[in-house]
């Protein structure tokens, strides 16, 4: 329901009187952590107001993230099987992009999950306030409307969960030629060339959009291989992977600047080394999408004033309930540090709204929230790499088990190549019983697969019960099975 501004008489309202506030909980983004949060809080019998600035609720993530960046994946990966196809036997013929249905669909399907938020929203008696939220007092939210309207809201908790945006590349500012996601997936058609400057998952996703669709894809990234906050091996076979499907990829490189063609109005990119590995050169690109991370939609200003205490980077500084220094204000999602992923904001919602309602949840694990990467083929993991492992002093015993993707015959089928590693230990306290603390794979399906790590990572099952369950046959989960086993001591379909 939509909020009526201008409320004579809020601001002589008591925020800490039950009987005479508002609401008992205001939260300032309507973002996966911030409507998680309000339908939690509203669940526990709380009165809830949600102020997002956007004039639909549902944040980056589902109006400019991880929904319409998936609708896409999932239209463009049919031109990929489409090509697969053909060494199968199945010859499909030429296939072209009708750009406005392909426009078309990925609204929808933004249209069908922030409607669905919305009913939702309503359904649970949580109020919308759209406008721009800002903390001006003790259980204080003023809201300034688009037309410069402003009310003032009376709370006892107020959750900041404001997001985060891309962030520049100082050498090569946004402008026309120079994008983010937010860009990106308005362009229609696709590029003919495009640079990709970035490695993690957002640069990944693109290429492979980008890439099935036909388009000169170069992947430009400061290490030896994508992914490189991952295990190596992980990262090594994907950058391997993606060379094999077309795409280039520039290592070892930072770019350096670039300017405009006025031939055909494309740009030509400079770049340097990042270590002795790398050399210096240029590539002329069409379109440059700078993929480099986001930065987190924080004011260290207003935040001082307030007395919220921000890391280096700009983040909310908070325990691991989700409290902030300033009495009654909470933070979650793209603004506190750690995974900056949905469904990391949506366990840290529920765990705020339990603890801003008197309970004592457990803190969110960091160890047990699953990363994904929706490229072709798909990479996920979980838990610790092999290093991280080997770095913690409350695990010993740490060991890596490699499974050759290879020999699982649907990852034979799929026509793609890929990996996984298995990492055990043992806690310093049970030296006696071997655990699942991490997985990485590389694979179709991977992220469908990585639930079931979670599950062993997260309940700390012991790894001879684990590698006892039997998976289906002939599936790509099959994969976990025999690294279980492998890593138990008992391989069964490898040496």
């Amino acid at each position: 329901m939509q909020q009526s501004i201008n409320q004579p008489g809020t601001e002589s309202l008591d925020p800490w009187d039950a009987d005479s506030r508002q609401y008992d909980t205001i939260i300032i983004g309507s973002g996966p952590g911030g409507y998680a949060t309000a339908l939690r809080t509203a669940e526990l019998g709380g009165r809830v107001a949600l102020v997002e600035q956007d004039p639909v609720v549902g944040g980056v993530c589902l109006n400019r993230g991880c929904i319409p960046t998936k609708a896409l994946l999932t239209a463009t990966q049919v031109l990929e099987q489409a090509d697969l196809g053909a060494a199968m036997g199945i010859n499909i013929g030429s296939a072209s992009i009708d750009y406005q249905k392909l426009q078309d669909y990925q609204d929808r399907m933004v249209d069908a999950m922030t409607g669905g938020l919305a009913s939702l929203l309503k359904q649970r008696g949580i109020t919308v306030v759209h406008g721009h939220g800002t903390i001006v007092g003790d259980g204080l939210v003023e809201v300034t409307a688009a037309d410069g309207n402003r009310t003032r809201l009376t709370t006892c908790d107020t959750i900041l969960a404001t997001g985060s945006h891309a962030r520049p590349l100082e050498e090569l500012p946004f402008d026309d030629l120079v994008i983010d996601t937010d860009r990106a997936l308005t362009l229609k058609p696709f590029p003919r060339r495009a640079l990709i400057i970035g490695s993690g998952a957002v640069a990944l996703e693109f290429a492979t959009i980008w890439n099935q669709a036909g388009c000169q894809v170069t992947l430009m990234v400061r290490h030896d291989r994508v992914l490189s906050h991952w295990g190596r091996r992980t990262g090594q076979i994907m950058t391997r992977e993606l060379k094999r499907q077309g795409i280039q990829i520039i290592t070892h490189a930072r770019c350096s600047g670039g300017h405009r063609l006025p031939a055909d109005g494309g740009m030509q990119v400079d770049y340097q080394p990042t270590d002795d590995k790398g050399q210096a050169g240029t590539i002329e690109t069409d379109l440059v999408l700078v993929a480099i991370g986001r930065d987190p939609n924080t004011n260290p200003e207003h935040m001082k004033e307030l007395g919220i205490d921000l890391d280096g980077q700009g983040q909310v500084l908070t325990d691991s309930q989700g409290r902030t220094s300033r009495d009654r204000v909470w933070a979650l999602g793209d603004i506190t540090p750690g995974h900056h992923l949905a469904h990391r904001a949506f366990q840290q919602g529920i765990t705020l709204a339990d603890a801003a309602s008197g309970l004592d949840p457990e803190p969110v694990n960091e160890a047990t929230i699953p990363r994904v990467v929706f490229s072709s083929p798909q990479a996920a993991a979980v838990g610790f790499s092999r290093q991280e492992a080997e770095d913690d002093p409350s695990l010993n015993q740490v060991k890596e088990t490699i499974y050759p993707m290879m020999a699982n015959s649907r990852m034979r089928m799929s026509g793609l190549q890929g990996t996984l590693s298995l990492i055990t230990a043992c806690q310093a306290t049970d030296l006696e019983k071997q655990i699942v603390v991490g997985l990485e794979m590389v694979s179709p399906q991977a992220s469908e697969n990585i639930a079931e790590a979670q599950q062993l990572v997260g309940n700390q099952i012991p790894l001879h019960r684990a590698a006892g369950l039997i998976h289906p046959h002939p599936t790509f989960s099959e994969a976990i099975g025999e690294a279980l086993l492998k890593a138990d001591g008992r391989p069964l379909n490898m040496q």
